[in-house]
């Protein structure tokens, strides 16, 4: 199998450009035992992609005893997604439902607010979508766009930013009080890993969705949002609500990682050994562990992660 993040192109025999097929994930795997056959093509994969898809498996049927164990319990869970563009969020999150009972799962990506919504208590709009007993919900961004997106882009004033930092963290203690199970992660990806993939974004007619106005600014305004990052790390990183960061750069181990974290921290019936479930500590990083590091090098912006 070719590798999927080969991006080259080569010449058939006719002379005319063929890109190499990228299988669908979890095609090896489903395939790992079929015999020869003359209606069947041999395709090479490399082991570490083998690996990872045996390990998503894994890590999905552990999902899906969770959810189980949540309709039984009426938990609710809500997932916060943050971070650059293209650091490998949607994909995460995609890992994360494939197999789960879409009646008890919902994703929430909201588009910029309407004329009626911007009249409205800024965090109005997201409480609406907030778990209901026995529901997972991922927020793929959040009321957090306040935090870095937009007084980046200057879609908010300085007043409606510090406001948004003071007030977001009393909003958090009362979710977390009435029972919501809260999770905040921020996928951290490299100015040059950014850039790669949206040239593929550019370039592949599936991906091109994924391109906005924002996208293309986020290289140019690189140091600004790392100083909205940090200013977001120092107000909101909470005992009740704290961040979880994710080094992004392979998006397969972040994927992995993300799904342990979460396994890891939640009780559920026929749960692995945490062995197996302990997420990889040069991925994960805490809030404050994370502070600690733009604080030694806020003034050497290219040693600062994404």
């Amino acid at each position: 199998m070719g590798d999927d993040s080969d991006k080259k192109t080569k010449k058939s025999k006719n002379g005319k450009d063929e890109s190499k097929i990228k299988l669908q994930e979890l095609t090896a795997l489903r395939n790992i035992d079929a015999k020869k056959d003359k209606e069947r093509t041999p395709i090479w994969i490399k082991n570490w992609h083998l690996a990872y898809e045996f390990e998503l498996r894994k890590l999905q049927v552990e999902l899906m005893k969770l959810q189980q164990s949540m309709k039984a319990n009426g938990t609710r869970l809500l997932l916060i997604f943050e971070g650059r563009d293209a650091a490998g969020k949607g994909g995460t999150i995609k890992r994360f439902i494939a197999h789960l009972n879409p009646r008890y799962t919902r994703v929430v990506a909201l588009i910029k607010p309407n004329e009626t919504e911007e009249t409205q208590w800024y965090f109005q709009r997201y409480i609406s979508h907030l778990p209901s007993a026995g529901e997972i919900v991922f927020f793929d961004r959040s009321w957090y766009n306040r935090a870095m997106v937009e007084p980046v882009m200057g879609f908010c004033t300085d007043e409606q930013n510090k406001r948004f930092l003071k007030d977001v963290p009393q909003l958090e203690e009362l979710i977390v009080k009435d029972g919501i199970k809260l999770f905040k992660f921020y996928f951290s990806v490299s100015k040059e890993v950014q850039k790669e993939r949206f040239d593929t974004r550019r370039l592949d007619p599936l991906k091109q969705y994924k391109l906005s106005p924002v996208d293309n600014l986020a290289q140019k305004y690189w140091d600004q949002y790392s100083l909205r990052k940090f200013q977001m790390l120092q107000e909101t990183n909470r005992t009740m609500a704290p961040w979880t960061i994710f080094r992004s750069d392979n998006k397969k181990m972040a994927r992995i990682n993300c799904i342990r974290y979460v396994l890891n921290q939640l009780d559920y019936e026929g749960k692995l050994p945490a062995e197996e479930l302990k997420p990889d500590k040069d991925i994960v990083v805490s809030g404050i562990d994370e502070l600690r590091h733009m604080e030694e090098y806020l003034m050497k912006p290219d040693k600062l992660h994404g």
